[in-house]
This record gives C-alpha cells, structure tokens and sequence, in this order.
C-alpha cells in the first residue's frame, strides 16, 4: 500500500499536471476511486479464483476504496450464476449482464456507467502480473495522464507466450505505426485504464464493439493530443485462449482502414475532443496521402530502375540472380530517396536507416523471390513474360510491405532523428 501511496505521491508533484485529483473527487462524491472491469463470456471456470485473487489484491495494495466488475458477455454456461455467487459473497464485487457479446460492448456499457472516476479492465485469466495495476493507474489518479496501458513490448516486460502469438502481436502494432502513426506500443494487451471524464468524450465515438475496440480508443485519445501512459508488465500467455486470430486480425484491419477514412474525410472530430479536454491540442502527424503520393513517386522511379536492370541481368544470370542484384541497387536508392523526400528525415542515423532498409529489402526479396520460386514448382518452364508478370504482382506487394516497414519502424518519428 505504500508503495501505491508513493506513486500517487510522486505523480502529484509533477507541475504539468492538468486533471483534478480523482481519489479527491471520489471521496467527495463517496464512491470508489476505481472500477475494475473484467469482461467474461463462458467463463465458469476462470471466474472464481481470478476474481478472488484480483479482490485479495486489491484489499492488500490499494489505498482507496474500489469496486470490482464483472461484465458478462451474454455467456450461455454457468457464468451468470458463478458471478452472482462472487458478488455476494465479496465486498464491492457487482455483475452486469449483457444480452449481447463483444468485449468492446462490455467495456462501453459498464464505463459509461460507472461513477467511478477512474475505470480499468483485465482479462479474466490476470495474464497480467497485478503488481502493474497500481503503477497503470497511479497517473490518472492524480491527474498527470488521460489514459494508461500495460506494455509487454517494452524492454523491462518479462512475456511468456508462444512464437506465433508474438509475431503476430509486433506485426499488428507495426501496422498501426505505420498506417496510423500510432506511438503506443502495445495496443492489444488486455490491461488498460482511463479516466472517466476523458471516457465520456471518447466513447461515443468508437465504434468497435468487439477486440478492435482498445486500438481504436487509443488512436482517438492520441490523435486527440491526450496523454497515454505506457507500463512494462509481466505477462504470461493463457494456453487455454479461445480468441480466433485470423478472425481477429481481418477486423482489425478492417478498424484500421475505417479509420484512415475517417481521419482523411474528417468526420472523426479530434480537434473537437482536444478542445473539449483542455488538451495540447489534436496530434498532427505527416499526412499519410502526401507520404503515399511521394513513396509511390521514388517507387516508381525504383520500379522502372528495376525491371531495367532485370531485364538485362536475366538472360545472362538467370532470374533469381538478376531480381536479387536488382532489388538490391534498387533498395539502396529507394531507402535515400525515401529518407529525405517521403518522410522528411536528415541529419544522422544514415547508416542505421540504410542498414534496416537492407532488412526491409531482405523482406521484399522473400515477397519476390518466393513468388518466382512459386511459380516455378507450378511451371518449370514458364515464358519470360509470365515471369516477368509474376514479379511485376510481387513487387507491388512488397511495396506495400516496404511502406508500412519504412513508415512505422525505419523512418517512425520516435526514432528516425
């Protein structure tokens, strides 16, 4: 408890502190400080010693009174009965029964209704080391950040999952940084807090009421120039996960793409939310149309360079040989031009830049190369021109590939200086 006492603490003296203090306000308003939200479906299992566990540490860490709830995601077990048998039997525990699924419903519903003024949520299987919730919730009780979320990409995070989660965890936040310039890390873990009156501006406007919901609710508060606080966590993966990935991922991509729309059209009302906060003011990052237009100028240029080359290697060298010479002077140009006219970066870190291009193109020559490999399983002889069609398709794929790894890993503001 004096630990969490002390981060309060030393948050408040921060001089840029803009918020009201919401332990003062909750005892004013006597309701708790916090409300926990942990979203269930079909959980009878998990739910009892997960939430006895979560109570247990509440009551021995936590300064400030807090409530615990359980929102049920229309499950069709036992859930509903096994959750109603928690709250009576501890303090501050409450269920809510939703007749519809979605984690994002859950969160939206429950948030916007709690008088709590700072509200959280964890999955019910606390892969998350609760020993982070105090540090994930200490700045927006004392009013130094907006929102919070605990980070398993960070270097002091301690992750145990497997392989294929871990990829596909970087690749999606690598996505978002570079489609959506997000400076976020980690937009999935399941271990997030916001303050209350930052959550009633925000929450009419996200519209995903599924697992999109985190990542869409952070662009919003970040576009909206709110301060996101980031916590390393220790996490370890529920072997027993019913989350199906491929399902998750295409509508993730299908939020990112509605996004991008909405932020080119201006129907999402950042500067509003900004204005309506006190915020520093709606983030503006490098327009994502200009960095297209200009990328797929020097991708031109690079395109037309390379099927020059190819062209005149292949005869001689063979097609593999002349797509990987080829690709390679190309990328080494391509990176340069990019550097300075797509993303505007000059100064130092030269040799860096050149040398993640260099992996970026290891990427592309994969795209590529594993095309033409394809290809000729399917047809040993195939005619120049098909293979040269073939490349022409892989290539705009790796072009693709080549801008989302540039935009939001090589030249990504937080480190291309």
């Amino acid at each position: 408890m004096n630990d969490m006492t002390n981060l309060l603490e030393r948050d408040t003296d921060r001089r840029f502190i803009t918020r009201p203090n919401a332990a003062v306000a909750a005892q004013a308003a006597g309701v708790p400080v916090l409300d926990v939200v942990v979203p269930v479906y079909n959980e009878q299992v998990a739910l009892p010693g997960s939430i006895r566990r979560l109570h247990r540490h509440l009551a021995e860490s936590f300064p400030y009174p807090v409530q615990i709830t359980i929102a049920d995601n229309a499950s069709i077990d036992d859930t509903p009965r096994v959750a109603a048998e928690l709250a009576a039997e501890l303090d501050n525990v409450r269920v809510v029964r939703l007749e519809l699924k979605g984690r994002g419903r859950a969160l939206h519903q429950v948030w916007s209704t709690s008088p709590s003024p700072v509200l959280a949520y964890m999955d019910v299987d606390l892969s998350t080391d609760l020993a982070a919730l105090g540090p994930l919730v200490a700045p927006l009780i004392s009013g130094h950040s907006d929102l919070a979320i605990g980070t398993r990409l960070a270097r002091d995070s301690r992750v145990v999952r497997g392989p294929k989660r871990e990829f596909i965890s970087r690749c999606y936040n690598l996505i978002l940084r570079g489609a959506l310039s997000a400076k976020f890390s980690d937009a999935q873990c399941g271990f997030k807090a916001i303050r209350a009156d930052v959550a009633r501006h925000l929450l009419p406007l996200v519209e995903d009421t599924g697992w999109f919901f985190d990542t869409e609710l952070l662009v919003l508060a970040e576009r909206s120039g709110l301060r996101i606080h980031e916590v390393p966590v220790d996490w370890v993966d529920d072997p027993d996960s019913r989350v199906d990935i491929v399902a998750t991922a295409t509508a993730d991509l299908r939020g990112v793409g509605r996004l991008l729309r909405g932020f080119a059209n201006g129907s999402i009302p950042v500067h509003t939310i900004a204005a309506q906060l006190g915020s520093a003011g709606a983030a503006a990052p490098k327009s994502l149309l200009r960095q297209v237009v200009r990328f797929g100028a020097v991708g031109v240029a690079s395109t037309l360079a390379y099927l020059v080359l190819f062209s005149m290697m292949q005869a001689s060298f063979g097609a593999q040989v002349a797509n990987f010479v080829a690709l390679l002077l190309t990328a080494i140009a391509n990176t340069a031009a990019n550097r300075r006219f797509t993303f505007g970066v000059s100064g130092g870190n030269a040799a860096r830049h050149q040398f993640e291009g260099l992996i970026v193109f290891g990427i592309a020559l994969a795209i590529t190369s594993g095309a033409l490999a394809g290809l000729h399983t399917f047809d040993p002889h195939a005619h120049h021109l098909v293979e040269l069609s073939v490349v022409v398709l892989a290539n705009l794929v790796a072009t693709a590939v080549r801008f989302v790894l540039l935009r939001g890993w090589v030249f990504h503001p937080k480190r291309a200086n």
